[in-house]
């Protein structure tokens, strides 16, 4: 019992700002006696603190003045990783979620996992450059002495309810999600990418049936039907393989990044023409280039960004038929630039599917999507059981 009530309080605490007795008896069903107790037990605990001059709503009152009590919001912090296939981003937050830091960094090619031979070696150096990426934005965030209370990652593979990746596609998988439950410091909690993508744009989305797509170097998708998360067995809801067959491409799951270089490069050796792209050596073409020719005019450009369009429009088709989606929002870095594609998948859908059409969107989030969702999927776990993260002992 005594457990529950402090439970019951920290939620209270975590929902609010300054409360007083009478705030958490209306919100806790507890007497006040039993409220100022969990309250002194929880301040000793460093969880709360009272609050001198909070301002009290109303009139003003007589006689002495309603202690206040509030949430110690840097008693621990929040981590929050990207863990991508070339950058890693990670991010430190008070428990409100309230950004402290937040730092990136390129990776070699060398961890990208695209290697098999050097997959193992892959793993392992992953592991440090993600220890070491936590260390320097827990000491940017000045949060070194506080306890690391979740750590929530995210990865480019699925993700079992144990946080750990299936065995499969070569050596990409496990290079991608090398032992992070166990290798990192604190309680961990490694999730799919897309799904963290997804995650974020629910908080802000006009829609319980949305999808939200990562298209990079690869795509993946997460789902949220009828306001809940889709996982399916072993993590695998919103994986893409099978695009290879429906769409008749051995790459079918190539994300934007790679279909506007493989594209581009199969035009010239086609003999197409373009003096901009042309100049460029095959090796260093990127879709920053051949946006870039699009948005001058350039024919050869203009071309490849119809078809990444065509086939975007068929994939929001796809889902829109199969799981009921109406809103496909295209998340992460590649987001500020997609509209002239968007333009083009949004002619190609009356043609390619019979409605309802879904809507196809920009998010706005920006290429800090998955992180933003992985402290979003840190305060659910912490508003759902505060106790058992901040303190099981208590």
């Amino acid at each position: 019992m005594r457990r529950a009530n402090r439970q019951a309080l920290m939620q209270h605490a975590l929902r609010g700002e300054a409360f007083t007795a009478t705030d958490a008896m209306a919100a806790t069903g507890l007497t006040r006696a039993t409220v100022l107790g969990v309250c002194a037990d929880l301040e000793e605990a460093g969880l709360l603190h009272e609050v001198s001059g909070a301002p009290t709503a109303g009139a003003a009152q007589r006689g002495r003045p309603a202690r206040h009590f509030a949430l110690s919001e840097d008693a621990a912090v929040l981590l929050a990783v990207d863990a991508g296939q070339h950058t890693l981003t990670a991010r430190a937050a008070d428990l409100r979620g309230r950004e402290l830091a937040t730092v990136r960094t390129a990776l070699d090619g060398a961890l990208d996992g695209s290697d098999a031979e050097s997959g193992a070696a892959a793993a392992e150096l992953r592991v440090e450059a993600v220890r070491a990426l936590l260390d320097q934005v827990v000491e940017r965030a000045g949060a070194g002495d506080r306890p690391r209370l979740l750590t929530v990652v995210g990865v480019p593979a699925p993700v079992d309810a144990d946080g750990r990746s299936p065995v499969g596609d070569l050596s990409y998988w496990p290079a991608m999600n090398p032992g992070f439950v166990e290798a990192l410091e604190g309680t961990v909690v490694v999730e799919n990418d897309a799904n963290l993508a997804v995650l974020a744009e629910r908080a802000a989305a006009d829609s319980p049936h949305l999808a939200a797509l990562l298209m990079g170097e690869r795509f993946g998708t997460g789902l949220v039907v009828d306001g809940r998360l889709l996982r399916g067995a072993d993590g695998g809801a919103g994986e893409m393989r099978f695009l290879d067959d429906v769409l008749g491409d051995e790459r079918g799951a190539d994300g934007v990044a790679a279909l506007a270089r493989r594209w581009t490069l199969d035009a010239l050796a086609a003999g197409e023409t373009s003096p901009v792209l042309g100049a460029v050596p095959p090796d260093r073409l990127s879709a920053v280039d051949v946006f870039a020719a699009a948005r001058d005019g350039d024919p050869l450009a203009e071309a490849v960004l119809e078809r990444i369009g065509e086939r975007l429009a068929r994939i929001a088709s796809i889902l829109a038929s199969l799981l009921g989606v109406e809103l496909v929002l295209v998340a992460g870095a590649i987001a500020e630039a997609i509209e002239p594609v968007l333009i083009h998948a949004r002619s190609a859908l009356p043609r390619l599917a019979t409605p309802p059409h879904p809507r196809l969107e920009a998010s706005t989030l920006g290429r800090e999507v998955v992180v933003r969702g992985a402290i979003e999927l840190a305060l659910a776990r912490l508003h759902a059981d505060p106790l058992d993260l901040l303190a099981p002992d208590v």
